[in-house]
């Protein structure tokens, strides 16, 4: 039984105001985001996929591996995609405690220019998003591939994004090697599926946080 939910329910989002979980669009629009690369081995494929299908992404990369990956970390941003801020040591909110969780933050902001924060695990707590949203803007998601559980097929991935996604969807894969098979095998199934049907993918917007 998993302990995660690939559709993120709409009764959750109101608790999390000042997190954003989906893009407010009319357009046929999805929004794919990659967590814990870059990784090599993993993340140039994904990139490779991305660019088969002249598809945009967000890149939420944990500091460390940003730090050890410069050259993946200008090829993302090169090839037209965003990095944004997933800490520097994949750090659970609710596991740590507010100031080394903030300075952690900080200290990956050092290798990845971005407002844009997500939470490792999702888990951040109320105390946390007060301090943090006045430096970031902090991005949660709806749409969860489970391309990191290896209880999961790459169909099962596939399938997951294509029954949750809508306009505006914001989309969770990893680029990690824990999830490599699902995310490989999927992403492209995925990306075949909506552009048939008119999708275009897009990257987060980087504004002023408002």
């Amino acid at each position: 039984m998993n302990l995660y939910l690939t559709k993120t329910p709409d009764i959750i989002k109101p608790f999390g105001r000042d997190l954003l979980w989906h893009v407010n669009t009319s357009e046929n629009e999805l929004y794919l985001t990659f967590d814990d690369g870059p990784v090599v081995g993993v993340t140039e494929y994904v990139l490779d996929i991305l660019k088969k299908y002249k598809a945009a992404a967000t890149f939420f990369c944990v500091g460390e591996n940003a730090m050890k990956n410069p050259g993946l970390l200008n090829r993302i941003v090169a090839e037209g995609h965003r990095i944004a801020n997933h800490s520097f040591n994949h750090l659970s909110g609710w596991k740590t405690a507010n100031y080394t969780y903030y300075k952690n933050i900080l200290k990956a902001r050092k290798y990845i220019d971005s407002i844009l924060f997500r939470p490792p695990y999702g888990r951040i707590t109320r105390q946390q998003t007060l301090l943090l949203k006045k430096r970031f803007k902090i991005i949660m998601w709806d749409v969860l591939s489970g391309d990191f559980d290896n209880r999961n097929t790459p169909e099962i991935c596939t399938n997951n994004v294509i029954k949750a996604s809508k306009p505006g969807s914001i989309i969770v894969f990893h680029d990690s090697l824990k999830a490599k098979k699902n995310v490989l095998e999927s992403l492209p199934l995925v990306l075949e599926h909506f552009a048939l049907k008119g999708f275009t993918f897009k990257k987060l917007p980087d504004g002023k946080i408002e």
